[in-house]
This record gives structure tokens, sequence and C-alpha cells, in this order.
């Protein structure tokens, strides 16, 4: 296969199921510094994207259509992105189950976010939803059908009509309960025809930053080979997902380690909202596997052991589809009142069995398998115990509804880090604010990599696409450091330091959290952030090392891990999925604010400060939403 571009010429060949690239253009020729223990291999492009789920692909397929010079930089096979693991659906407004508008949709939006979302990037996410479904439809996502030909929709917690007074909305579009699965092949597909260039498995270190705190690229390990790659570019986007595996039990892959992040915070850059960490309430009890909204979005409901339906007593409007944070409360209070469900009592039943058996087949086939496979369960017999889980991060890279990475400095909270953007669960937009509404993470990784991709266009189009060359020596520093980490002579395995971390994360900061809880958790995360220099890799070689990828991504782990601890011990109040047991109440007058954690890599310390939430909207269409008691 030949593809000639601007920039020259690249050739995929297949070579015994191999596929070997081979690169002629301004990609790869300087070595502005290299070392016969570490080959550096130096590329050059428009854009640099990091991450290839649906937020990067999105970004990188976007900024290619127009032309520039893009690559795609991801530890794993596209596919294999935690993109896929997404069930329920995509809200959007479109209006095939009856009528609805954007409008309502940015209402409850607002409300789940429990007011400490940025308004303006809502509204943009919300208005361009529409918009989102029609290109992905456009683009060959199977979505499932009506009978009539539209776009199939379900309900979704959260979601109502006439800004909260008309009844439960149906804006969820899905494709079964695959939805992303199909996304992820669908925009991968879409990113080779757009021409860019996908570096498979290989593993980012750390972003590459100037003098003047302009981001300039980064630099990455090929995992095939050990080879080390220099990527320069003018603009570089974020987009590595999340942190789940943080804490013991989660419905994230293994390779959702906080990456992106982590990257930022050891270059100085802050993150925000990290103490926002949502329990989904329906993992399968034991290995955490999710089972979407969408079952209870079909008429699904939770029982305790009595059989009896609970949820009406916590949230009598919405019951069962109430937002994600009220849910899995409801659901641990019931199990301490002792009502769980098992031996133990720690669980409670999810209950489907009810719905006819074309429905399950047709709707929810994937949780069908689930069930039978992670639980034993029939689900067309028997109910499936579940608990809540850890499944998203709030908090992350702070940005604007543009996608821009933001510094606050000088007085100006929204100050943007030249050439740096970030998308999906890596960055804080900020539209969910303490709280996502179950199917509004599909929309915002399409959503702002889609932003992300049009702010680069315009700056290119305006700037031109000359770069300064880097400066000698640029990315030593992340080489230096992974050669410290693989030849390490420590004491601590990675399994050992990388459990003991889960488990304090999962105790100390859980559903409900409190105060000597929290500090006893961010003491021993502080150490085990101070012991990560005592781990040892036992396996030296560069090729193929999953030894050394699990401790790079450990600490990555512990990097996220002391800036959630610590935000959490700071914030004073409940709000969203931050519930405090010695603060029940949420305080806008002291804690309307975003949470902004500045790491110092040395020590561990982190230091907070705060940056104003956006209670304004982008344009005149729709009314800021007030602040109010949140309720369903």
């Amino acid at each position: 296969v030949s593809t000639q571009s601007t920039w020259g010429s690249f050739y995929i060949t297949a070579v015994g199921g191999l596929m070997l690239r081979k690169i002629f253009s301004r990609s790869c020729n300087k070595r502005l510094f290299s070392s016969k223990a570490y080959p550096i291999i130096d590329h050059k492009y428009d854009c640099v994207v990091i991450g290839a789920g649906g937020a990067g692909l999105r970004a990188a397929m976007g900024v290619a259509n127009a032309g520039f010079s893009t690559a795609c930089v991801t530890k794993l096979y596209p596919t294999r992105s935690h993109t896929i693991a997404a069930q329920g659906g995509v809200n959007a407004a479109i209006g095939s189950s009856g009528p609805d508008d954007w409008r309502w949709h940015f209402y409850d939006t607002v409300k789940g976010a429990d007011w400490l979302g940025d308004q303006d990037a809502i509204e943009y996410m919300c208005r361009e939803a529409p918009t989102v479904i029609a290109e992905l439809a456009a683009m060959g996502l199977p979505f499932s059908r009506t009978e009539d030909g539209k776009i199939y929709q379900r309900a979704f917690g959260g979601q109502s009509l006439m800004f909260g007074k008309g009844g439960q909305a149906r804006r969820c579009c899905a494709a079964q309960d695959k939805t992303g699965h199909q996304m992820l092949h669908t925009l991968y597909g879409q990113g080779f025809q757009s021409g860019v260039n996908f570096f498979n498995e290989y593993f980012a270190l750390d972003l590459i930053m100037d003098e003047d705190g302009a981001c300039r690229g980064c630099v990455a390990l090929s995992l095939e080979d050990g080879t080390i790659h220099r990527f320069q570019s003018k603009y570089t986007v974020i987009a590595t997902g999340g942190y789940g595996r943080a804490y013991f039990c989660c419905t994230s892959a293994r390779s959702c380690s906080g990456d992106g992040t982590a990257m930022v915070a050891r270059v100085g850059l802050p993150n925000e909202d990290m103490e926002f960490v949502q329990f989904h309430p329906t993992g399968i009890y034991g290995p955490g596997v999710l089972i979407t909204e969408g079952a209870r979005g079909e008429g699904g409901f939770l029982i305790n052991r009595h059989g009896e339906r609970f949820m009406e007593r916590y949230a009598p409007t919405a019951k069962d589809l109430a937002s994600r944070d009220v849910v899995s409360r409801a659901m641990t209070m019931e199990i301490l009142a002792g009502n769980g469900c098992g031996p133990k009592k720690d669980h409670v039943l999810l209950q489907l069995h009810h719905l006819p058996v074309e429905v399950l087949k047709a709707r929810l086939p994937g949780i069908t398998e689930s069930a039978r496979t992670f639980a034993g369960v029939d689900l067309t017999k028997e109910p499936i115990p579940v608990c809540p889980t850890v499944h998203y991060n709030m908090g992350g890279i702070p940005t604007l509804w543009t996608g821009e990475v933001v510094n606050p400095r000088e007085g100006d909270s929204n100050t943007i880090v030249p050439g740096l953007l970030a998308a999906g669960e890596a960055a804080c937009a900020s539209v969910h604010g303490a709280n996502r509404l179950g199917a509004n993470s599909l929309l915002d990784i399409v959503a702002f990599g889609r932003s992300c991709a049009n702010t680069i266009i315009f700056n290119l189009a305006r700037e031109g696409t000359n770069q300064p060359d880097l400066p000698v020596g640029a990315g030593e520093k992340a080489v230096s450091d992974m050669d410290r980490i693989l030849h390490n002579k420590g004491d601590i395995p990675t399994s050992v330091l990388r459990g003991q971390m889960k488990e304090t994360m999962q105790k100390h900061a859980a559903v409900f959290r409190e105060e000597k809880l929290l500090k006893e958790g961010h003491e021993h995360i502080k150490q085990y952030y101070k012991d990560f220099d005592r781990v040892v890799v036992h396996d030296k070689s560069r090729v193929w090392n999953q030894n050394l990828v699990e401790t790079l991504e450990l600490r990555n782990l512990l990097t996220n891990s002391v800036l959630t601890i610590k935000s959490a011990l700071d914030r004073k109040e409940s709000r969203g999925a931050h519930a405090r047991d010695d603060f029940p109440k949420r305080d806008d007058a002291n804690w309307m604010k975003h949470t902004l954690a500045y790491l110092d890599e040395n020590t561990g310390d982190v230091n907070l400060t705060y940056r104003p939430v956006h209670n304004f909207t982008l344009t005149k269409e729709v009314d800021p939403v007030p602040p109010k008691e949140r309720v369903y």
C-alpha cells in the first residue's frame, strides 16, 4: 500500500503478518541526541495526538482531513482502547422518540454536574450533539433503528424533558449495548482513510516543553524494539483516558492508568477537580464488570434482599434512573443498613428477567453474555448481583470548550498553554462537573475531539506550519527517568506497591468519605509515592517489556492517586460524587469553584489553588441555570 501526502510518502508492507512501517519524509531524520544504549528517532508533524480512543481518533482524523500532517501515538492497538467498553449510548436531542430540545439536555447536564460544570462548555457539547450523531451515522456507525428507520433512543439516568418538568427523556442514541465498540471501529477506519500516521504500541513517556512554557511534542518508547522516539509538533493533543485502575474494584481496562494527567503534572501544570470520581451503580459483584445504565433504561430495576425496589425511597420521581452518584449512595446505604444480598449482605440485585426475552436479545445482548460469563446468571431467569464500582474520572487536565489547556496565572484563570490541547476522560472541560450523566461520555469524547481538531485547523491556517527547532537535549529527562526506573536496584516488586495503592484508594476515597479516613489515606499514598523509588523491574530488556510498562503505569497511577486524595481531603462539602459524611451539605458560598492540583514531583506534595466555575453560556440561545437543590 502506498500513500502520497504533502509531506512525503510512507509504505506499509505486510511481512509474515507483521506490519513494518518505513517513513520517508520530514518525519524521522534528525537525531538531536542519541546514544548506543537508547537509539533516538525524531519525527516532525503539524499535530501529534497521544491516545487512540474515541477522542484521540476524532481529533486526529479531523486535523488530517484538513491536509495537515498528523500522528497518533498510542500504547495500544487503537481498537483495544477503552472506548470499546462503553455500552449504553450517546446523548443527543435528535427527537427520534418524541419531542426533545438540546436546551433540556443542557439543563440536565448542568444539574447532573451539581452546578460545578462550566456552562459555556456544556452548551457547546449539548448544542453540537445532534450534529455529532449525524456525522457518526454518515461515517457508518450502525446505530440501532426503530421500525420506521429512525435512530433508536433509550431512557438513561438524569435525563428529563421540559427542564425537569416533563418526565423521563429518551435521549440516548444506542447501537444495541455495544455503542462504544461500534464507535471505536468506525472512527479508526475514518482515521486510516484520512491519512493519520498511527504509531501503535508506543508508550508516551513525557511531554516536551520549551523555556516559554509551550508544548513542543512528546517522547515515546516503542514497545516492539525498545527505541526512543521524539515527536516534535506544533500542536499536541492528550487523549489518554482516565485512571480507574488506581482503585481495587473498577470497570476500567488494565490500560487506564492516567498517563496524560500524570505527564501534565510532571511538567508543572495543574489537574482540575481530581476529587470527583464516579462510582457506577451496577458493576457485577466481584469482578466489577460494567452493566450498562441502559439495562435500567430498558426497564430493569434494583432490589434489596427483601425484594424491595428501594430506589423509590431515595429518588421518588426518577427512581432507578436517578443520576449515578445518587443511585450509588442509595445502594451503599442499603448495604450499610443490613439490606444487602448474599451471605455477606454486601451487594444488591439488578432484576431484568421480567423483560421479554426478545428485548434482552435485541437490545442487551452484551449484558446477557456478561452476566452469564462473570456472574453465572441466566438473565432471563434470575437477577444479577451488583455493587457500586469506580467507573469514571470527572477531573483531569483543565481546558476551555475549544480543547485548549489552561494554566491560570497573573489573575487570568483562562491562560492558555501554547501548543497543548486535551479531550476525553483525560480532560476536564468541565462539562461533567461533580458528576457525569450516563451517555454523556461518548458525546464528550467525540464533541471535544472534534473541537480540538477545529481549533488546531483554525490556528494552523492562520499561523502556518513552520516550527522552530527543538533545543539540543529536549526530552532527555524522560529517557533518563525511564533508564533509572528500568535499572533501579530496588526491593519492592511493582505488583506489591500497586496492590497497596489500590486497597488504600478503595478504602479511603470511596463512595462515602470523612476527614480521618482521607487523612490516613493521604499519608499512605504519599508514602507509596516515595516508595516508588524502591521499585524493582526484574526484566531488564527493552523489547516487549511488560514489567517495565506496568511500572511506568504505576508511576502515573500514584501521581493521580496523590492528586485525588489530597483534593478530596481539602474539599469540605458534599457535591456530586464527592460525598463527605462530616460535611453532608453542598456549600455554594465557599466551594462552588474548581480545584487545581499542582504536584511537586520530587516530594509528592500537592499544592492546591482554585479557579472559578463558568456560570455563563456561550450564546444567548440558552440562559445559564442558577444553582438550586438537586433532587430526583
